[in-house]
């Protein structure tokens, strides 16, 4: 294997492992998330307001690093990518080339 390869190799390898990292931060995520949100519905006492708002400045500020880490993960890839679009542009010039090739009108 050429050292060529072998940087492409290491370098697929950090990504699937930030990626993989990713999804197992979002699923504890939304664990934690389902439980403060149950921790809110069943809270009560002295302390519900301090409580409260405890659990909400965790919600958000993990919501926040949560769409960071995102962010800093996906930051090179795009919804719809050039390969896509050009796809997409070639099935609506067949179907337009097809409507007028099987115009009953005519």
């Amino acid at each position: 294997m050429s050292p060529q390869d072998q940087d492409k190799l290491e370098k697929a390898k950090a990504q699937l492992r930030k990626v993989k990292i990713f999804y197992i931060h979002l699923i504890g995520y939304c664990i934690v998330i389902g439980l403060l949100l149950y921790n809110l519905y069943i809270v009560a006492g002295p302390y519900k307001n301090n409580i409260t708002s405890l659990n909400l400045s965790v919600m958000v500020a993990w919501t926040v690093f949560i769409i960071v880490h995102g962010l800093t993960v996906f930051k090179n890839r795009s919804i719809f990518k050039k390969n896509w679009e050009d796809r997409k542009r070639e099935q609506y010039l067949e179907q337009e080339k097809d409507k007028e090739e099987h115009n009953f009108w005519e």
